[in-house]
């Protein structure tokens, strides 16, 4: 990976705990933000690299036998809708953790 990448990361990551400590409470939401935020990265980025590898892996498929094409471009389009709906559902739970977030009644 690139430096600066992580070492900007890095420094989010850790404003995002030095913010979130002053209280309990307080943390315990931080660490919810932090959380949303980073799961969604994570999911966004997982599927770009799954979309970029499924429009290659199309495009070659189409240059070795373009009589294929409408067949290969209908079951890419299918197979970018369930990779891409893996981002909506790290999306929701990202909203649940900061909106209807489930543990907070457990922090009193």
């Amino acid at each position: 990976m690139n430096k600066k990448y992580l070492t900007g990361l890095f420094i989010l990551v850790q404003t995002g705990i030095l913010c979130a400590a002053d209280q309990a409470a307080a943390s315990f939401f931080g660490f919810s933000v932090l959380s949303a935020g980073l799961g969604v990265g994570i999911a966004a980025s997982g599927c770009g690299v799954g979309v970029g590898l499924c429009v290659a892996s199309a495009l070659q498929g189409i240059a070795r036998q373009p009589e294929l094409s409408g067949k290969l471009l209908m079951n890419m389009m299918i197979g970018l809708a369930f990779i891409e709906s893996l981002v909506l559902y790290a999306l929701f739970i990202g909203i649940i953790l900061l909106f209807a977030n489930p543990f907070k009644s457990l922090m009193g």
